[in-house]
């Protein structure tokens, strides 16, 4: 694209840092290390939790794909400023109600969060890289906004082992998360026009369906992004189905440490969750900035992909054999490279999705690449809850293996697809 039409160097700058600042102030999410164990405290079983996060991921499921074509036609600020309020009242409803119904309300609250941002914001800076004619620095750019996204991840986890700490209980970091959000809704309202993307002037439901349907007819009939969304079901819905699991991990091993023995077992955990996620996401905000160079270093985007497969299988045995051993920190520094690899992976997956469809329907492809994820999700998190509770009365040092057991068969089948699947994707 011509430069001509674009930002200027200083306007391009600051609507680089409030893209960061989105990220940042979107990870100030104060219950995330917390929250199975806050789930736990109110007396949920793993099953339940798993059936929580299965519904969870089923709502976004369901509304993910219409919410990325309402962002695409009728305005993707719009679309995200929605996002946030949804996220907003699930804060509410997770920090002042107990019982189970509501706790099911507030989780679909949150998937109404999830749906209307996931590939919304996405799409927002492929188009402004296209404004700016920068569209292939993709990964640097998107992995540049996600390393922010994790540093703001490494401050609220800061955050909410201090409150934790203080308060003994695990449930008040949902109403502290409100505030960051307020304050991310007005920098999403106040996002330049533009950014909007092309959308008819007078947008009709019949408009959605249309970009609905021709983003989902590409995404079924194009074999490299058909591939691209199986590898995102596979690598990015193990991660998320297990790594909430580090929880209950960090507690089992900060009650067996000789440090902070007086202090109640919730503020002893608040101390280790605290260190080992401030850790965590750290070195993912690191992964997350080298995403680009790691794939220019690796010769392309799919050999990179294939590499990091490689680690995914490792680092989920490496998971298995500190459970089975009983060496818990191997589990634990398994878990936070895990986190490295998947940081390394998401610019680079993103990357490759957006360069398999039109601009115009981006936010929609980009969300049927995140429900993929949630599919899996949705499916499996109440099947490891399952077998996490089932364990727990069987074989109580070995509960939490079903986890590694999973990622290991995902990554080994991945692998073993045949090499031409791995196409190339072609740089527009």
């Amino acid at each position: 694209m011509n430069r001509a039409n674009s930002n200027t160097p200083r306007a391009a700058r600051i609507q680089l840092f409030r893209f960061c600042l989105y990220g940042f102030l979107k990870n100030q999410q104060y219950f995330e290390p917390f929250l199975i164990l806050a789930l736990r405290e109110r007396g949920l079983s793993f099953a339940q939790i798993g059936l929580l996060i299965g519904f969870r991921e089923l709502s976004v499921n369901l509304l993910e794909i219409p919410t990325g074509a309402i962002a695409d036609v009728l305005g993707r600020r719009r679309a995200m400023v929605t996002s946030f309020l949804g996220y907003i009242v699930a804060f509410l409803i997770f920090g002042l109600c107990r019982p189970l119904a509501l706790v099911f309300v507030a989780m679909f609250f949150f998937a109404v969060g999830e749906a209307f941002r996931t590939g919304t914001h996405k799409a927002i800076i492929f188009s402004w890289l296209e404004r700016e004619g920068r569209t292939r620095e993709k990964a640097r750019i998107y992995g540049f906004t996600r390393s922010w996204s994790k540093l703001g991840s490494a401050l609220s986890v800061v955050v909410a082992a201090v409150l934790v700490f203080r308060s003994g209980n695990y449930s008040a970091v949902f109403l502290l998360a409100v505030i960051p959000y307020i304050v991310n809704v007005v920098n999403l309202a106040t996002y330049p026009a533009y950014l909007d993307g092309t959308r008819a002037e007078a947008p009709r439901p019949g408009a959605v369906v249309r970009t609905l349907v021709s983003a989902l007819r590409n995404s079924i009939t194009s074999r490299p992004l058909r591939r691209l969304l199986l590898e995102s079901m596979g690598f990015e819905g193990a991660f998320k189905a297990s790594k909430d699991y580090l929880q209950p991990i960090i507690k089992a091993t900060a009650l067996t440490l000789p440090f902070l023995v007086e202090h109640e077992p919730a503020q002893r955990t608040a101390v280790l969750v605290g260190v080992v996620y401030a850790i965590f996401h750290l070195l993912g905000s690191l992964a997350s900035r080298k995403a680009g160079g790691f794939a220019e270093q690796m010769g392309s985007e799919t050999a990179a992909a294939r590499r990091l497969w490689i680690a995914f299988m490792v680092l989920f045995a490496a998971i298995g054999a500190g459970l089975v051993s009983g060496v818990m920190w191997l589990a634990v520094a398994a878990f936070i490279c895990l986190n490295a690899v998947q940081n390394l992976w998401r610019p680079i997956l993103i990357s490759r999705c957006a360069s398999h469809c039109d601009s115009s329907q981006s936010a929609t492809v980009l969300s049927i690449e995140s429900q993929a994820k949630s599919l899996f999700v949705a499916l499996f998190a109440p099947a490891i809850g399952w077998g996490v509770d089932a364990l727990s009365t069987t074989a109580p040092d070995w509960r939490f293996l079903p986890i590694a057991a999973m990622g290991v068969v995902i990554a080994m089948i991945a692998l073993l697809l045949p090499e031409r699947t791995h196409t190339e994707v072609p740089e527009r």
